[in-house]
């Protein structure tokens, strides 16, 4: 799943750490989220999203496939 946590993260001045610990996450949990290599739960996304102002489908983008 795509997200735009990265250019949030950075519009908004933060650092990783930051991003974390205002969440309750590590800064590692933040990086995978940033890579693509990890999705949040449900909880942890809505706690994201409400942090930036925005909903969670404004932040994150189910990678879509045409059939």
């Amino acid at each position: 799943m795509r997200n735009d946590i990265r250019e949030l993260r950075s519009a908004a001045g933060l650092s990783q750490r930051a991003l974390g610990a205002a969440l309750g996450v590590s800064r590692q949990t933040i990086n995978a989220i940033e890579q693509g290599r990890y999705d949040p739960s449900l909880p942890l996304a809505i706690r994201m999203a409400s942090y930036f102002g925005q909903s969670v489908e404004q932040i994150f983008h189910p990678d879509c496939q045409e059939t």
